[in-house]
């Protein structure tokens, strides 16, 4: 089992959704970046469900730092988070130990483990895992803040719906990111956003779910970050993403749009501005051959309905082998596409940290070197 990820700056997540805890080593980050504990809170907060549109299991989410954090600094050691899982209720999952739930996780985990696996609630697949991971995102996430890199996901289609589209202006841009981090519900578009709840509850009114596409924006990342072909700035951030339970596409700028340009309508031109290289158009987003030029980075996310729907689905018993109806019962989301939200930007926040620090590290062996 794989749970890290990472090159000068890893993280590591470890624990199950009904374990006593779940938590995250963030190791490799240096010392002396001053970390506020009411930011990482907040950004919990955007995680966590709210009313009709989320499950009802609700989790404190308090953070324990344990180590590598002191008087409001890193200290250099491997920084390691916990989160107590308080909210379990493991009963609701005895009668599908071999009850296969649709496009779960469930038969693949038993090809690999071969029933060792922690089942109740998805064990070490489920999105409960995301919760650490946004509380070491919200770290990263400040340490780019203090270089100035602004980032921010807002929930750009859900269902049939879609949102109003990030400004193509930079200072506008800024302010949208600026709003957003500020809202439970991520729609830049209030009247869309009322329209995107109303459509979430009717799903699960409908023992059904619905899903969504995530769009991110990152500002003012610099120019130069990223390796051409394995390493290439889209490749880390992909992986990262398609690490998050629920994700099945990932694009950057125009994505598959591209298949339906020419050329002369694809490309970037390019143009001199205040003494700097800019674009006037950004669709290939912000990277070029796999490292970044400077203008802003935009992602799209992909996250399918929530797999865990109230309504009669045929299915198959593991151990026997015999064709069965399954009814899922418990707390599920109807829609997880905006709490998925801070999820995203916290892995990539981590990787662009890492894609940075990665390029530090090599400059400054080559300074010493040369």
């Amino acid at each position: 089992m794989k749970n890290s990820f990472g090159t000068n700056l890893q993280i590591t997540v470890f624990g199950e959704s009904h374990g006593p805890c779940i938590g995250i080593v963030l190791d490799g980050l240096p010392a002396g970046f001053s970390i506020d504990e009411k930011q990482i809170k907040h950004d919990m907060e955007l995680r966590k469900p709210k009313g009709k549109t989320g499950t009802q299991r609700h989790e404190e989410d308090t953070i324990h730092i344990v180590s590598g954090f002191f008087n409001g600094y890193t200290t250099g050691s491997p920084l390691t988070i916990l989160i107590e899982n308080k909210a379990q209720r493991s009963k609701d999952y005895a009668p599908l130990k071999y009850r296969l739930r649709p496009s779960h996780a469930d038969w693949s985990a038993f090809e690999k483990y071969h029933g060792y696996q922690d089942y109740r609630g998805g064990g070490h697949f489920s999105g409960r895992l995301t919760a650490p991971i946004v509380a070491a995102g919200s770290i990263c996430k400040q340490i780019l803040n203090q270089k100035g890199v602004k980032i921010a996901t807002h929930l750009e289609a859900l269902y049939t719906l879609e949102d109003d589209a990030f400004s193509t202006k930079a200072e506008e841009l800024d302010q949208q990111i600026d709003l957003l981090n500020e809202k439970q519900f991520p729609t830049l578009n209030e009247k869309k956003g009322e329209e995107m709840k109303t459509a979430i509850e009717q799903a699960a009114l409908e023992k059904d779910s619905v899903g969504g596409i995530l769009e991110s924006a990152i500002t003012h990342f610099p120019a130069g970050i990223g390796e051409p072909f394995f390493d290439s700035l889209e490749s880390l951030l992909a992986h990262a993403l398609f690490s998050i339970p629920a994700v099945k596409g990932v694009s950057f700028g125009l994505g598959f749009d591209f298949a339906a340009k020419k050329g002369s309508e694809a490309n970037d031109a390019l143009y001199a501005h205040d003494g700097r290289i800019e674009t006037t158009s950004n669709n290939n987003a912000g990277i070029n051959g796999g490292i970044s030029n400077g203008m802003p980075i935009l992602i799209h996310t992909v996250i399918k309905p929530t797999a865990s729907i109230f309504k009669a689905q045929k299915s198959v018993e593991y151990d026997t082998k015999e064709n069965i109806e399954l009814t899922i019962e418990g707390r599920h989301d109807p829609c997880i596409a905006h709490r998925a939200r801070i999820v995203v930007d916290s892995m990539i926040a981590f990787t662009l940290l890492d894609a940075w620090m990665s390029k530090a590290a090599k400059e400054e062996f080559e300074e010493e070197t040369l």
